[in-house]
């Protein structure tokens, strides 16, 4: 494939559909940037260029469930790309094959999981996608939609709450209340980030920056 045959100047993403090689089914959607295709073109592996991470991924690096691309198919626009794969596992994060389950007109859901997603993703990944879930879910019927929908500032105050309530945990030395105020905390930063759709995996790359940089070499780093 001519990279330059690409229609790069709308956007530095090209969009991909991802179609089952066997089935046809169409299993998900999303972008690439010129390094993940050449990457993706190069070893027949998808790789993708994940917005809410802000970084190049391989499909089903944490999850083993990877995508063998056996063709590479350019739209007439020259701007939208479709990939036919051979999937291993499931596509969605959801634990389905597909990420299209939603009725829109029923609101009913066409397939189950396949997969344990916390044992998969890790349980922080499923409680971020989880409150991005519940942004579009009835607050009469959900906390977390009743706090997101109530605004940052309610989002923010819970978050300073909770980081009190850790704090004088810590203090009294109470392993068990230190746990669970910590659990506390942890859900409504993430319930933050959600609201930001900041990814928890920014926060990884952050902590992974600093790796093997002292503290005081950081700070001073931001002062600069």
């Amino acid at each position: 494939m001519n990279l330059d045959q690409i229609d790069w100047h709308k956007s530095e993403l090209l969009p991909v559909i991802v179609q089952d090689s066997t089935t046809l089914e169409v299993l998900m959607m999303a972008y690439m940037n010129r390094e993940a295709l050449e990457l993706s073109l190069s070893t027949k592996t998808a790789h993708y260029y994940s917005r809410s991470k802000q970084r190049l991924w391989k499909k089903g690096e944490s999850s083993g469930h990877l995508q063998h691309i056996e063709r590479f198919l350019l739209d007439c626009d020259n701007d939208t790309l479709l990939i036919m794969v051979r999937q291993e596992g499931v596509a969605c994060h959801t634990g389905r094959k597909s990420c299209f389950f939603t009725d829109i007109e029923s609101g009913e859901m066409i397939s189950e999981p396949q997969i344990d997603t916390v044992a998969t993703y890790g349980i922080i990944d499923e409680l971020y996608h989880t409150i991005l879930d519940r942004k579009h879910a009835d607050p009469s019927t959900s906390w977390t939609a009743k706090l997101l929908s109530s605004g940052e500032n309610a989002i923010l105050k819970k978050v300073v709450e909770e980081a009190g309530e850790f704090s004088f945990a810590v203090k009294d030395g109470k392993e068990d209340e230190i746990i669970y105020e910590c659990a506390d905390l942890v859900y409504h930063v993430l319930v933050a980030l959600g609201h930001k759709n900041i990814s928890p995996d920014r926060i990884k790359q952050e902590l992974a920056r600093r790796s093997g940089i002292s503290g005081i070499a950081e700070k001073n780093s931001r002062k600069k």
